[in-house]
């Protein structure tokens, strides 16, 4: 099945189609060209009903659109969702098939939309999606891509961190503050070590517990998952999956602030308002969390240097700063200021794709 934009959705494309190797429901969602070609990550992942993968897909495509105009990226936003039925796991032969039938979906968009890594999935399965389509990024280096994105989107992480705190507390000076550190997969341990670094004072703490090892050698303080969440620190730091800050959580939360890579922390757009009036102050996931896209896109989709990506990614900084210092002058919360800017970006892209014509 293939829908077009129209009046009830903003997408330009989704195609649902069951993968003729797999048998499994491939949902790709293209939100906007406006920009330059969509992308956004493919996430393998069990749904209770496939639906529940479509209204993931539309979910996450939109939010790539803005992520990818606050970032200065010349692209859109898309995502790709393989909807697995609850408790299944591909073995190895069922997930080649499965890749090879998403890379034929997005063959299938003639250059429309690009797909990289998201839950479920990794550096290697690009490759795979690869044999059916040129359009899949962050492969390993040696099989000519920018390799493991997640130390970029670290570096991203801490550019955005030193911007919040010169904004919350008048100093960038990241070893005058303590943070608590929720989910240490790979993207947070390395915000982890590099908080170390600082000299910063740290709590930590994740699911699996045999991670506290990683908790230990950053000297931080290892607590269990809701405690970290509520720790009395200046800083939270949700690097695990989203849907965290809700009206439950908020009300409990003793931090000052809140930056991390989690997508989609917020569980519903009304939670911006709640941590607003607690004047806590939150940077939007779409700006702290792209700096593995930046880079990636930089040197695999446009041709750029890694040092000249890795100056992309360090603009991190100024972009949270901008929705910052606009939120306060305007009253706004964050993620008000953060949906303008892009959506404008977006608009003004239309405007001039829609005049070459």
């Amino acid at each position: 099945m293939t829908v077009d934009s129209d009046s009830e959705s903003p997408h330009e494309h989704v195609v649902v189609r069951r993968g003729t190797r797999s048998g499994l429901p491939i949902i790709v969602a293209v939100h906007s060209t406006a920009l330059g070609q969509a992308i956004g990550g493919c996430r393998l992942a069990n749904y209770p009903h496939w639906r529940d993968g479509l209204t993931d897909a539309l979910r996450l495509s939109a939010a790539m659109s803005d992520k990818c105009a606050l970032a200065g990226l010349p692209n859109g936003g898309g995502k790709t969702v393989v909807a697995l039925p609850p408790g299944r796991k591909p073995d190895r032969i069922t997930r080649r098939a499965v890749l090879h039938d998403v890379g034929d979906v997005i063959a299938g968009l003639a250059g429309a939309y690009a797909t990289g890594p998201d839950v479920g999935t990794g550096p290697d399965d690009m490759v795979t999606i690869a044999e059916r389509t040129a359009h899949a990024f962050c492969r390993p280096v040696d099989a000519g891509g920018s390799g493991d994105s997640s130390g970029h989107t670290a570096v991203g992480v801490l550019a955005a961190l030193r911007a919040l705190c010169a904004e919350r507390f008048g100093s960038a000076d990241l070893s005058a503050r303590s943070f608590a550190v929720l989910g240490l997969g790979r993207v947070g341990s390395h915000v982890l070590r590099m908080l170390a670094g600082t000299g910063a004072t740290l709590v930590a703490s994740d699911l699996d517990d045999s991670r506290r090892a990683l908790a230990d050698a950053a000297g931080a303080a290892w607590v269990g998952p809701r405690d970290c969440l509520t720790a009395d620190v200046d800083v939270l730091v949700p690097a695990a999956l989203g849907g965290l800050l809700t009206g439950h959580s908020v009300p409990r939360l003793r931090c000052a602030a809140i930056a991390g890579p989690a997508n989609n922390q917020l569980d519903t757009p009304a939670t911006a308002d709640l941590l607003h009036q607690r004047r806590i102050l939150w940077a939007p996931d779409i700006v702290v969390s792209a700096g593995g896209i930046i880079h990636a896109t930089a040197v695999e989709l446009h041709g750029e240097t890694s040092d000249q990506a890795a100056v992309r990614v360090r603009g991190i900084a100024d972009t949270l700063t901008g929705v910052l210092r606009t939120a306060r002058a305007t009253g706004s919360t964050p993620a008000a200021a953060a949906r303008l800017r892009a959506g404008q970006r977006i608009r003004d892209g239309q405007r001039i794709r829609d005049g070459h014509r």
